[in-house]
């Protein structure tokens, strides 16, 4: 996983360099080794849950509890009222020091596995509803937890390609939906489920100084080159002070903008079974082509988190990406030719997930002042970018299919708004580091762009 490119003295524009020890090269194998499978696959369950009721819908789920209208678009925006609650007050909690992360986030994981259970049982719309909302409150520590674990052992220019990795866990999870509703695991994979949690509590670690599996010089090396990749580092004061240093910051809440714009840009994932059947195939043969699109998006998103921490760049990531998926969203607004959309599909998929690993590193990178700040901001962006999934399940109501104009519409114009609110972040990060360049002559690291 090299994705730093050679060796410098001096560090980029940003005043990032590449790893150039043997002992910090060793060590960042180390991390991927132990941190990324797990971590990948916990996400991988975590999102296969969630993701359940989108492919449970081609095979009749409506009429199992009786749903009519808009229920099925309630029974998905509810989780993520569940889900946005528990977000920042877990991350408060995990960057307090008060809890093991490892046992705090495997704890999250064996109760969801027993709610999904229940879920499986469930067989009216007001139990839907309930499980529907208990799932996201269970499930809603453990994706802003991992963003934190990864901001605490990566640098900046490693650290969008760890979380593109771990965001594929939800593509594939995504793409491999259908497969598995059709499979045993559809009734076993909550038990799968809690043998995972109970792996990921020996495995995972908890603080870069405190994790079993690292030599004491391992742990001292991992601390400090995440203090030296820091801007503007200062001294921890606990949780709250992080609360509060995050939200004074009016950086948060261009990035809070910026990742609900792109969220809401990805609203067709709820709804691509659906709008892939609309092109008028069957069941079986639409959840074979929903694969393909994920698939592809996944790898694409690596390749472009790999771009991106190589060069330390955000904004023509940002904007190529988005751009792509604008392309991709505007085709399927224009026609209904069944190759063309298929096609496009490819592109809104490939561009718009690429995105979620960038903004996040960006996140890390731009308010990580102290660990607790920057648990807090990835918790609040996280928070704002799931909002979107409250209104965005009711742009594509069955009765737009199969063009679903007013959903493919609304998403090319939350790309839009995803590429003005990151060149206005760069535009601003320029003219902090310029005012930084101004007030000390000796300052040698600076924010990215």
């Amino acid at each position: 996983m090299q994705d730093s490119g050679p060796s410098t003295e001096t560090g980029d524009y940003a005043g990032a360099s590449s790893k150039k020890d043997a002992a910090e090269i060793a060590l960042v194998r180390k991390l991927d080794i132990y941190i990324m499978p797990i971590l990948w696959i916990m996400y991988f369950m975590n999102y296969l849950d969630r993701n359940a009721i989108t492919t449970a819908r081609l095979n009749g789920m409506e009429k199992d509890p009786g749903m009519v209208g808009a229920q099925y678009n309630t029974c998905i925006s509810i989780l993520y009222v569940g889900y946005l609650l528990m977000q920042v007050p877990s991350n408060m909690l995990i960057s307090s020091t008060k809890v093991r992360p490892s046992l705090y986030m495997s704890i999250c994981m064996s109760t969801w596995a027993v709610v999904s259970a229940t879920t499986a049982a469930t067989q009216s719309y007001t139990g839907m509803v309930l499980c529907r909302f208990f799932i996201g409150v269970v499930e809603a520590p453990y994706y802003p937890a991992a963003l934190c674990f990864l901001s605490m052992f990566y640098t900046r220019k490693e650290i969008a390609t760890r979380l593109a990795i771990l965001y594929s866990g939800n593509i594939f999870s995504t793409s491999f939906a259908g497969l598995i509703a059709a499979a045993i695991l559809v009734h076993h994979r909550w038990l799968f489920t809690l043998g995972c949690a109970f792996a990921a509590a020996w495995i995972l670690p908890d603080f870069p100084l405190t994790t079993r599996w690292l030599k004491p010089a391992e742990r001292r090396l991992a601390h400090d080159r995440i203090a030296r990749d820091t801007v503007g580092i200062a001294t921890s004061k606990g949780p709250w002070s992080g609360f509060v240093q995050a939200v004074k910051d009016p950086r948060l809440y261009l990035l809070c903008f910026m990742q609900n714009m792109h969220i809401s840009a990805c609203s067709f994932n709820n709804f691509f079974p659906t709008v892939i059947g609309g092109l008028g195939f069957n069941s079986t043969i639409t959840l074979l082509l929903t694969c393909p699109p994920y698939l592809v998006s996944g790898l694409f998103g690596i390749l472009a988190a790999l771009s991106s921490g190589k060069f330390n760049e955000r904004t023509w990531h940002i904007t190529g990406c988005m751009g792509l998926a604008l392309t991709g969203f505007i085709i399927s607004c224009a026609t209904l030719n069944v190759a063309a959309r298929y096609v496009s599909c490819f592109m809104f998929a490939s561009g718009a997930y690429a995105v979620n690993s960038i903004i996040f590193g960006w996140v890390s990178a731009t308010l990580g002042q102290t660990t607790e700040k920057k648990a807090v901001a990835l918790s609040i962006v996280n928070v704002f970018a799931n909002l979107s999934y409250v209104y965005t399940p009711y742009l594509y109501p069955k009765s737009d299919g199969p063009h679903y104009l007013t959903g493919m519409a609304s998403d090319a114009a939350f790309a839009t708004m995803t590429i003005a609110s990151t060149w206005a972040l760069r535009i601003w990060l320029r003219a902090t580091n310029h005012k930084l360049q101004n007030e000390d002559s000796g300052t040698i690291l600076y924010y990215a762009y």
